[in-house]
């Protein structure tokens, strides 16, 4: 009798336990072999926390031992040596493209994103065939306070979300929430509306790292206050802003993001990857039809 009220009360129970305490509750798992482990087991690590054994390189025995010997991120990327090595190439390209514009004015024509120039331009759009334009605009700032707050949100944010995906993982959804940006902003902006930024991308930081946050069982707040003050100036008006670009990104963002932490072990790169590729698609489709649209 009492020993299936124990067993009942064992299985309603929803908390994890520690591995090594079975008497103990936690929240907390290792980033590596993400087992459950308490606060005693805890060893801080530079993203999140790992058990004592993946520390030791010893794995879980249970088949992730030769896994566990080689430094994983959260998301299954190799930890790098320097974890913000792709986060200070993106803003070199950025500084670098921001210095050509002021140096040659005339460049900002060609690298920012419209879908179709007016008659008799003698530039043109993305609708015309300069599809480039959806990545160029992604690198381009024309005032000093623009890039000013785009690069200090890419360092804030950039840096860990690297330090947790992996440079390849990172990346791809950096670029992808980018595009995406860039493709709602072409669906939805007017035709011969320009635009440019490297805020779609920001804003996919923004949701990846709120689902990184989530994962992890941090604080939630300070990430969601911040993300509401940009969503409050976004929508403002008078500050110009390209809604479009922020909210697409941040929708691709939070999708990329909820694939790379949470994907299970055994299938991880395949989904990882697999819902990159998916967005990818429906951004390709979006710019699609609109360029159907415009022609």
């Amino acid at each position: 009798m009492d020993d299936q009220a124990v067993g009942s009360s064992q299985d309603a129970r929803s908390v994890p336990v520690c591995f090594r305490h079975p008497d103990r509750e936690t929240g907390i798992r290792c980033t590596r072999c993400e087992r459950p482990i308490c606060p005693e087991c805890m060893v801080s690590a530079s993203v999140g926390f790992q058990c004592p054994e993946c520390v030791r390189g010893r794995g879980s025995g249970t088949g992730h031992a030769p896994a566990a010997s080689m430094p994983r991120t959260i998301a299954g990327g190799i930890v790098a040596e320097d974890p913000r090595l792709v986060t200070k190439i993106l803003l070199g390209i950025n500084l670098a493209v921001f210095l050509a514009v002021q140096v040659r004015s005339s460049l900002l024509g060609h690298l920012v994103l419209i879908g179709i120039w007016p008659p008799f331009s003698p530039v043109e759009g993305v609708a015309e065939g300069e599809w480039y334009r959806l990545v160029t605009s992604m690198f381009t700032h024309e005032a000093i306070w623009h890039i000013a707050f785009n690069m200090l949100g890419l360092w804030w944010l950039g840096g860990p979300l690297e330090q947790a995906l992996g440079r390849a993982r990172y990346l791809a959804l950096y670029l992808i929430s980018g595009l995406a940006g860039s493709a709602l902003t072409y669906l939805l902006a007017s035709g011969s509306a320009a635009s440019l930024g490297a805020s779609g991308a920001i804003f996919g930081l923004f949701g990846a790292t709120a689902v990184l946050v989530r994962r992890l069982n941090y604080d939630m707040r300070p990430i969601i206050a911040l993300l509401v003050i940009n969503l409050i100036f976004t929508f403002s008006p008078g500050f110009n802003i390209a809604w479009q670009a922020h909210i697409g990104g941040l929708v691709a963002g939070v999708v990329i993001g909820y694939a790379m932490v949470h994907a299970p072990r055994e299938r991880r790169s395949l989904i990882q990857y697999g819902t990159c590729g998916l967005v990818l698609a429906v951004v390709v489709l979006v710019i699609l039809l609109r360029t159907a649209q415009l022609v």
